[in-house]
C-alpha cells in the first residue's frame, strides 16, 4: 500500500497571538540534560504515548511539519469536561474548504520525563483526519513543535528514539554528522535541496522538513516552471488530510540533493494547488515536502534556536525506494484495526487488471487469514520483489472470491 502524508494545513485565525501570550512552562526533573523518548514507526509515520490532562494515555503523531498541537477526537475533551475558548476556521485538504476547530487552553501534556503545563491545543470540531484507517494504529492527533521547539531535538530512528536535549548544555555531534542549514518560520524547518528529473535539469527546491509525513517527497508543480510530471506517474490520492483525501500523482524523479548526500530514483508525489490560492497567505512559501522515507535514512538533530540541522547516515541509507507494486488502496477498520478495506485501485495496475474493485473487504492474503496482518506488514507484502504472486480472498456484499495477481512496477 502507499505511504501516505497526513497533510495538516491549518489557517487558524488568532490561534498564533492566543498560543504565544501565554508562555507555557515545563516540568522537568532538575538537573536533567537530556530526555529519551521512545517512539513506535508504524507505516512511516513516528508515533509517541502521551498522558494527556493528567489523565489519558494517547498516542500522538511526532510532527515537525505542524506548528501546534492537534487533538482529532472531540469526544476526549467533551468527556473531561473542558471549556473551548473560541471555535476557529481551518483550510481543508483541498485548501479551499472551510472546516472548524475548537481552541482548548490549560491542557497538560506529559511525554516521557517532560510535562507541559497550560497548553493550548487544537480540538478538531468532527475528525477530519481518520489517522487509525491510514495509519493502522490508534492515532488520536498530533504533537506540534509548540511542545518540542525549545529544545534541540534528536530523532534516531533505527533506535526509535526521540532526545530532548537542553540547548545550554549540547555539545555539537561528533565528525559523523553533516549540518544542513535550515530557516525556521513559524515554529516549522525548511531546507533547500536539488531534484533532477533528467540529468541536466537541476531545479533548487524549498522543502518543508516533515515528520508528520509518511513519505519520500512531494512537490507541488505549480510553485516552479520546471517541475513538472515525470513521464511516468499514475494517478493517486497522496494521503487523508483535513476533510478529505490529497490528490495528484505519483512517480519518481532521477535524484534528490540534500546537502552533501544524494538519492537516486526517488519516489516522488505531485500535487498541484488550487488556482487562485493566496500562497503567502498561509505561509506555503515552499516547494514541497521531505518526509520520512528520506528522513528515515538519517539520525536528524534540529536546533530551532540557531537554525540548523545535523544529520548522520543510518543503515538505512542505501535502501531502495520502493513502492506499491499492486495497486490497491487499502483501510483499516474494525475495533482492532484488523480488517481492510479497498478504498482505490489504480487503473490499469496488477490488482485493477484482476478485477478487484472499490468495496471490496480483504479476508485473506497468501492463505493466511487477514486478522493476523497489520496495515504495515500488508503494505509489505505489496512492495515485494516484481512477478511475485499475490493471492486475496475477498468479500463482495454477499459473495466470495478469490484473486491472484502477480506485483510490477508501476511507476
Amino acid at each position: 500500500m502507499k505511504k501516505r502524508v497526513v497533510a495538516i494545513l491549518l489557517l487558524v485565525a488568532l490561534f498564533h497571538l492566543a498560543a504565544g501570550a501565554q508562555r507555557p512552562d515545563m516540568e522537568i526533573e532538575r538537573g536533567q540534560k537530556r530526555i529519551d523518548i521512545p517512539f513506535s514507526y508504524t507505516n512511516g509515520f513516528i508515533i509517541v504515548n502521551v498522558i494527556f490532562d493528567d489523565f489519558l494515555p494517547l498516542q500522538f503523531i511526532f510532527d515537525t511539519g505542524a506548528e501546534y498541537t492537534i487533538l482529532s477526537k472531540r469526544e476526549i475533551t467533551d468527556f473531561l469536561r473542558i471549556d473551548y475558548q473560541r471555535r476557529l476556521p481551518i483550510m481543508g485538504a483541498d485548501l479551499s474548504t472551510e472546516l472548524y476547530a475548537y481552541l482548548a487552553q490549560g491542557i497538560n501534556l506529559q511525554l516521557g520525563d517532560i510535562k507541559a503545563v497550560n497548553r493550548s491545543v487544537l480540538v478538531l470540531e468532527e475528525d477530519y483526519f481518520h489517522f487509525e484507517e491510514f495509519t493502522g494504529v490508534n492515532v488520536q492527533g498530533i504533537l506540534g513543535s509548540d511542545f518540542f521547539r525549545r529544545f534541540i531535538v534528536q530523532i534516531d530512528y533505527r533506535r526509535g528514539v526521540i532526545s530532548l536535549h537542553d540547548p545550554q548544555h549540547f555539545e555539537l555531534p561528533g565528525k559523523g554528522y553533516q549540518e544542513l542549514p535550515i530557516e525556521i518560520e513559524r515554529g516549522k524547518p525548511y531546507l533547500l535541496a536539488t531534484v533532477n528529473f533528467h540529468p541536466d535539469t537541476a531545479i533548487q527546491v524549498r522543502l518543508l522538513l516533515d515528520t508528520g509525513a509518511g513519505l519520500a517527497l512531494l512537490l507541488h508543480t505549480d510553485t516552479h516552471p520546471g517541475l513538472k510530471l515525470p513521464d511516468r506517474v499514475i494517478p493517486s490520492n497522496l494521503g487523508a488530510g483535513l476533510g478529505g483525501f490529497l490528490r495528484g500523482y505519483m512517480g519518481r524523479i532521477q535524484k534528490l540533493d540534500v546537502g552533501p548526500f544524494v538519492f537516486n530514483e526517488v519516489t516522488a508525489q505531485f500535487q498541484k494547488l488550487p488556482e487562485g490560492l493566496d500562497t503567502a497567505r498561509i505561509a506555503f512559501n515552499r516547494n514541497g515536502i521531505v518526509g520520512n522515507e528520506v528522513l528515515g535514512r538519517f539520525t536528524l538533530i534540529l536546533d530551532y534556536m540557531k537554525g540548523r540541522a545535523y544529520v548522520e547516515p543510518n543503515r538505512f541509507f542505501k535502501d531502495k525506494f520502493t513502492h506499491d507494486r499492486s495497486g490497491l488502496l487499502l483501510a483499516a477498520t474494525g475495533l482492532q484495526l484488523n480488517e481492510f478495506l479497498v478504498y482505490g485501485v489504480v487503473p490499469g495496475s496488477p490488482a485493477y487488471q484482476a478485477g478487484l474493485r472499490i468495496g471490496d473487504e480483504v479476508t485473506a492474503i497468501n492463505g493466511l487469514p487477514a486478522a493476523f496482518f497489520n496495515l504495515a506488514s500488508i503494505s509489505r507484502q505489496l512492495r515485494k520483489q516484481v512477478g511475485k504472486k499475490v493471492s486475496l480472498r475477498i468479500s463482495r456484499g454477499d459473495t466470495k472470491m478469490r484473486f491472484t495477481f502477480q506485483l510490477r512496477e508501476l511507476i
